[in-house]
């Protein structure tokens, strides 16, 4: 991957009024840093203000919720999106897990404070509380259908919820954990293990399909098609592995050191988010970057789509929705 771009996280806000400013970098690997600086010359008639960068940067192009830069010198291109919406008041302490229902009306997220909620999609106003878990809930997600959660704790239970009252359906105790994620395609079942290992499965024998080692322990996991998967580790690596020859990566993907903490496949590419606070889109068809600005070297835990909306959960106890059509 080209070397990564950073800027200051509420950049849309500081450069809204004269001579504002906010930073900005390039991360090449294995180089020294390069920093700058963008300036708000002055706001113009449809609100959206004009930028110019220190030397080393160009500003291609902004609106009010994106701006796209470029550093030449190290052939990076990034288009940094802002948040349209962000939800403060669900939880009180680190959003650690969202979803977004199949018709994307209601979203479902978890909390270090043990509490998991199903809110407002729209606006994320509070509509159930989903009480059950003995200590805190590590994931939870919709069933297709949007009226079934199913979520997983720490105290070794899955728990099936009705999303219209809240009532717990089932419960199945005396799970021992060591996945941290599980992926489905197909006939395969996928598990990305604490132990550095992600374990492909047949559904339907359940015979291993392959076993990977990994440079760290493995954090997420996702099918980009019946045969292409992505994996994210502990030291920051990506592997794109395809299941017919699965012992040697079709690529490693390495941005920081940051954990890998969530993938998702989405549109020709995919989403990923990190411990370091970045969360980023690639795709096929793009010569550079999407960057999901807010967070503040805080880990993005978490992301959901629908349509052309991307929620994001972080450890700074906010849900942030993006628009795509922004960019």
């Amino acid at each position: 991957m080209a070397a990564p771009l950073r800027i200051q996280s509420d950049w849309a806000q500081a450069l809204r009024k004269d001579e504002g400013e906010a930073w900005l970098s390039c991360h090449p690997p294995g180089k020294p840093t390069l920093y700058g600086n963008l300036t708000c010359q002055g706001i113009g008639q449809d609100g959206i203000p004009e930028v110019t960068a220190s030397e080393g940067f160009i500003v291609n192009e902004i609106n009010k919720k994106s701006i796209h830069i470029s550093c030449p010198k190290e052939n990076a291109s990034s288009k940094f999106l802002a948040p349209c919406t962000t939800f403060p008041r669900i939880h009180a302490k680190s959003v650690t897990c969202l979803d977004i229902s199949s018709g994307g009306g209601l979203g479902v997220s978890s909390s270090s404070d043990g509490s998991m909620k199903i809110w407002q999609a729209s606006n994320g106003e509070l509509r159930r509380v989903l009480e059950g878990h003995v200590f805190d809930v590590n994931c939870c997600r919709f069933f297709p259908s949007g009226l079934v959660v199913l979520s997983g704790g720490m105290d070794a239970q899955l728990k099936i919820w009705s999303a219209e009252d809240a009532s717990c359906v089932v419960t199945f105790k005396g799970h021992k954990g060591g996945e941290r994620e599980v992926g489905t395609e197909s006939k395969m079942l996928l598990l990305a293990r604490e132990d550095k290992k992600l374990q492909c499965l047949g559904l339907q024998s359940r015979q291993p399909v392959f076993l990977f080692i990994g440079s760290d322990a493995f954090n997420c996991c996702t099918f980009l098609s019946g045969f292409l998967l992505l994996a994210g580790t502990q030291d920051g690596n990506i592997y794109q592995l395809d299941v017919r020859n699965p012992r040697t990566p079709v690529q490693v993907m390495h941005r920081s050191g940051a954990p890998v903490l969530s993938l998702l496949s989405f549109r020709d590419g995919f989403i990923a988010s990190q411990g370091d606070g970045s969360c980023f889109i690639v795709q096929q068809d793009l010569d550079y970057v999407i960057e999901l600005t807010g967070a503040d070297c805080d880990p993005v835990y978490k992301v959901a789509t629908w349509e052309k909306q991307i929620y994001t959960c972080c450890r700074d106890g906010l849900v942030r929705r993006y628009q795509l059509s922004d960019l």
